[in-house]
């Protein structure tokens, strides 16, 4: 009998997000323990009342970075 190993989960690749008030760039590898959040954190994942440490805009004023 033929094992086949399964197939590893697609990773999607970590992502930046700019802050369209002041240029902030949040960096899903880095994190931004200050805040308690670690690195590795997905965007989706960052709580939704955490705002940007440059200017204090919300979630909502940040757009994803083109490569």
């Amino acid at each position: 009998m033929s094992s086949t190993p399964a197939a590893a989960p697609v990773q999607t690749p970590l992502r930046s997000y700019i802050c369209i008030a002041c240029g902030y760039v949040y960096h899903e590898a880095e994190g931004w323990p200050a805040d308690g959040i670690a690195p590795g954190t997905r965007w989706e994942d960052v709580p939704d009342t955490w705002t940007c440490p440059d200017c204090g805009v919300t979630k909502d004023d940040f757009e994803l970075l083109q490569d």
